[in-house]
């Protein structure tokens, strides 16, 4: 198993922090002794529209220079454009996908593999069984389209953030409709706990189909400085044999956090555990 940090708490989305260039993020990370980067496509940072083909050069060539891999990308789904796979808007539904597929296309220019995929959110209006088939089919065309860039797209159930696939079932059930074979799974634990659910039952029901991990506390914080049992944790994932990365997505929902610091305290905890 490898560590990986996202970047969202060194840029300034989704809320304003301390924001630095992607290239000192890349930098910072890689000195504090991760293995990767998850890299959040939203400006500063890796808006793929914001990004020209010498700048993905550049970038690579940063990530090169430090030992850094792109474990995985995800998109940010929200703000003005939305980017909901499930709206009843068809124009935002199609902008969503193409969006999907420049991340990805980012992500494989950038030396990533694994595409991270949200599956929406219901309209008030919309069936849920209407918004859980467009995003059903979005998922089908992104799948199909980036497996050309040799990306995974693992779906990631995200009851705090959105109300269509909440739950370790909602993302099997998705993934086993789809049916592509560059479809697997991922969780994230501040999702896990806010539904007072155990991660471990996440890792065994999710099995060899469990492609990346978010790893953080409830609130965001710093794995080790909450109630989380991350011991047990990476037990169960040594018991399925998972040689994924585990990516600290953390601190980036408020403004009082150091990202140095909240980035070394869950490097030192979770190296510590995979000793």
């Amino acid at each position: 198993m490898k560590l990986s940090f996202n970047n969202w708490v060194y840029s300034s989305f989704p809320v304003w922090v301390p924001a630095y260039p992607l290239e000192e993020t890349i930098k910072r990370i890689a000195k504090i002794g991760y293995d990767g980067i998850e890299i959040g496509a939203a400006a500063p940072h890796a808006y793929p529209a914001y990004v020209s083909k010498d700048r993905r050069k550049a970038i690579r060539n940063v990530l090169q220079d430090n030992n850094l891999e792109v474990s995985s990308m995800l998109p940010a789904p929200g703000g003005g454009p939305g980017f909901n796979v499930a709206s009843p808007l068809e124009e935002e539904r199609k902008a969503a996908i193409e969006q999907y597929k420049q991340v990805a296309e980012l992500c494989a220019d950038l030396g990533g593999g694994t595409l991270l995929y949200v599956a929406g959110w219901q309209i008030y209006g919309t069936p849920r069984q209407q918004a859980w088939d467009w995003s059903r089919e979005a998922l089908s065309e992104i799948a199909k389209s980036v497996g050309a860039f040799g990306i995974t797209v693992a779906i990631e159930p995200t009851p705090t953030d959105s109300n269509l696939v909440e739950s370790c079932d909602d993302a099997i059930e998705l993934m086993e409709q789809v049916g592509e074979g560059n479809v697997g799974l991922m969780f994230d634990t501040q999702h896990a706990y806010y539904r007072n659910e155990v991660p471990t039952d996440y890792v065994y029901r999710m099995g060899k189909n469990l492609r990346h991990l978010h790893i953080s506390e409830l609130g965001r914080g710093a794995p080790g400085s909450g109630k989380g049992d991350f011991v047990g944790l990476v037990a169960a994932l040594k018991d399925i044999g998972y040689n994924g990365y585990l990516a600290m997505e953390i601190g980036f929902n408020r403004r009082d956090v150091e990202p140095d610091q909240i980035a070394r305290q869950a490097y030192e905890y979770m190296k510590n555990l995979l000793k």
